[in-house]
């Protein structure tokens, strides 16, 4: 089979009722693209069928592969998702597909052309959000103060589910995450900066689902714990390439 482009890596945990329509989109875009593609279903955990349902659809989309893991976490179906990625670049895309899928056009150059990182951005000039309540806003916008000044200041958006990764910087980054869970994206992003990897943020609009399986409070409070976490792992000397 030859070598990928784009390999578009899919966390779902319990989607059975949104992940076909979410494929079925997906596969129309990359079907009249002028590259070979690969998508990665990485179910882990569900208690819904969602395992069934990735799998079935394989019999109708020929470019999908579905993982199964037991173990929970969003990041870590991501991480074995990277594991099992061949594409030159690796989209990561949340199951509720809350950016068009067409605006992947938007990454692919900025990768190609000037850094090997491209992050979907709600904070950028040129962003939209919609339909987005305003605590869940304002929150969002709290824990992004917390990581610019404990771990990435220059980085606005480190939570949105978009983001394109050079296979290089793949490779080097995510064997050595740690977090599991939400707070993954922060971690890979400060072991890019840590390895010397640039990182831009591309505009995008975003549509906010109201049936998120994110629990603002919950998650807020093990997110920051999270934080500390990886301030921690980078003083014991564990975000090294040799590590």
């Amino acid at each position: 089979m030859n070598k990928p482009f784009l390999s578009i890596i899919i966390p779902a945990f319990n989607e059975a009722n949104r992940l076909p329509e979410t494929l079925r989109k997906i596969n129309a875009y990359l079907s009249v693209q002028d590259f070979p593609s690969e998508i990665i279903v990485v179910e882990n955990g569900s208690t819904d069928g969602t395992y069934t349902i990735a799998n079935d659809m394989q019999g109708e989309i020929r470019c999908l592969t579905v993982l199964h893991e037991n173990r929970r976490g969003k990041g870590w179906a991501i991480r074995q998702g990277m594991f099992k990625a061949r594409g030159e670049y690796r989209f990561i895309c949340d199951a509720d597909l809350s950016m068009p899928i067409k605006e992947i056009a938007n990454f692919i150059p900025s990768v190609e052309l000037s850094a090997p990182i491209a992050i979907g951005s709600r904070e950028a000039p040129g962003a939209v959000r919609y339909d987005e309540p305003q605590y869940r806003h304002l929150i969002g916008r709290m824990f992004n103060w917390f990581v610019r000044i404990l771990l990435l200041p220059g980085i606005n958006d480190t939570q949105c589910g978009f983001k394109l990764f050079r296979e290089d910087a793949a490779n080097a980054i995510f064997p050595l995450l740690t977090i599991s869970g939400w707070t993954f994206d922060v971690e890979a992003l400060f072991i890019a900066c840590k390895l010397g990897f640039k990182i831009i943020e591309i505009p995008i609009h975003w549509h906010h689902n109201p049936h998120s399986t994110v629990k603002v409070l919950r998650d807020s409070f093990r997110m920051g714990i999270d934080l500390l976490k990886i301030r921690f792992n980078d003083l014991m000397g564990r975000y090294h390439a040799d590590a």
